[in-house]
């Protein structure tokens, strides 16, 4: 990717306009941030460190420099939350960043190009997800590809949460693990408009 494709991610990332990133910047037109985005400029020294420490990334990955590192992956993260309570609407997350983990942690999903990660928000998985917890997404194709017991992230009405599934007959049945007694299972029959988007195979607990 190439460095006027990152910035122009990274601004939408955060819901800014050209104008607002000048500002942070202490840019005087947003002109200058235009030119970025179209590849007519590049930024440059001091410019280059605000970005930096704006959006918390590399002068590298800013300047679409992959870095290798040994045992490292990058993948991909999307700068939003899918909900581990009421869900979250993330259908407008289009633009993502990279984010890089070590085959020791991804394990024996080190390397798999379709993994993506999302940070988790709320409390209803709290037993085994915390707040605020990075988790590993593979999507699935078909229900074929899912059993009773994994953890999915899934869409209803627009809406994605995350849950344990539980496979009934004609039913979804999508249970929460918390510590709050007030979450409570979310019963969908399957001709309803509900997708499963993937499913969880690992997490990162921040403490």
């Amino acid at each position: 990717m190439e460095a006027k494709e990152i910035i122009k991610g990274l601004r939408l990332s955060r819901g800014m306009t050209q104008q607002q990133l000048a500002d942070e910047l202490d840019i005087r037109s947003y002109t200058t941030i235009s030119k970025w985005e179209s590849g007519e400029n590049t930024p440059q020294g001091k410019d280059l460190i605000k970005l930096s420490k704006l959006f918390n990334v590399s002068v590298d990955r800013l300047l679409g420099i992959e870095v290798k590192k040994k045992g490292y992956f990058h993948y991909k993260y999307f700068p939003a939350y899918v909900s581990a309570g009421l869900p979250n609407d993330v259908e407008a997350v289009t633009e993502h960043e990279t984010i890089s983990i070590s085959d020791e942690i991804m394990g024996k999903y080190a390397g798999s190009k379709n993994i993506y990660f999302i940070k988790i928000n709320g409390e209803s998985m709290n037993k085994i997800i915390p707040h605020n917890s990075l988790i590993a997404v593979r999507p699935v194709s078909t229900i074929h590809d899912l059993k009773t017991g994994d953890i999915v992230v899934y869409r209803k009405d627009g809406e994605y949460a995350v849950k344990r599934l539980v496979i009934d007959d004609d039913k979804w049945i999508f249970k929460p693990e918390s510590t709050d007694d007030r979450f409570y299972d979310d019963v969908i029959y399957k001709d309803a408009d509900v997708k499963i988007k993937g499913k969880v195979v690992l997490y990162i607990v921040e403490v």
